[in-house]
């Protein structure tokens, strides 16, 4: 059957920026420098080294001849398609940031955007265990290393929190009291 009857998807109609949940309506785009730097840097080098390969590609591919069955062209041209969406994302994501120093905060007793804190837990599992995290953007979250979204549960519960308060929130464990341990700006 001809494609122009037939509904197929070739993942384009799916939503730009999976590598990152949405932002909550009407809320802006915070971002550390050192997350702001790493999505220009990685903008730089798809613009400047990865696109570029992938269109000598496509186009060495495309002077081969019949472009419907050749296998460089077509993988080609769907990488082109990921790259360009990707690049779209980056782009608005960096117009929209507004980035935030962590150490020109004002009040660095209470827990805000870019805070390092370090909380221990006092009901559940592990009782007494310290953990560390930061307070970043949501582009820039990687929880294994340490960094929560500012929209996350916890981030939300930990907001201007001081140094000995104690904080319950819904994890998705269940129910968490915590107590924060230490708070401190750093870039």
């Amino acid at each position: 059957m001809n494609k122009a009857f037939v509904k197929e998807s070739d993942g384009e109609d799916e939503e730009e920026g999976q590598a990152a949940p949405p932002l909550p309506a009407g809320s802006k785009n915070y971002m550390t420098r050192r997350g702001f730097q790493t999505l220009k840097a990685e903008l730089k080098q798809l613009l400047e080294t990865e696109r570029p390969a992938v269109v000598q590609v496509v186009s060495w591919a495309a002077g081969n001849g019949d472009r419907s069955e050749n296998g460089d062209y077509i993988y080609g041209k769907k990488r082109l398609r990921e790259l360009d969406k990707r690049i779209r994302f980056l782009i608005k994501r960096l117009e929209s940031a507004t980035v935030v120093t962590p150490t020109e905060q004002q009040n660095p007793e209470q827990v805000f955007f870019g805070a390092t804190v370090e909380i221990c837990d006092v009901s559940g599992g592990a009782i007494g265990a310290e953990e560390r995290y930061q307070i970043v953007g949501v582009d820039e979250a990687n929880a294994s290393d340490g960094r929560i979204s500012w929209i996350s549960p916890l981030a939300r519960a930990l907001f201007k929190a001081r140094e000995g308060d104690t904080v319950r929130f819904q994890s998705p464990a269940g129910l968490r009291e915590i107590e924060i341990v230490g708070i401190r700006y750093e870039d």
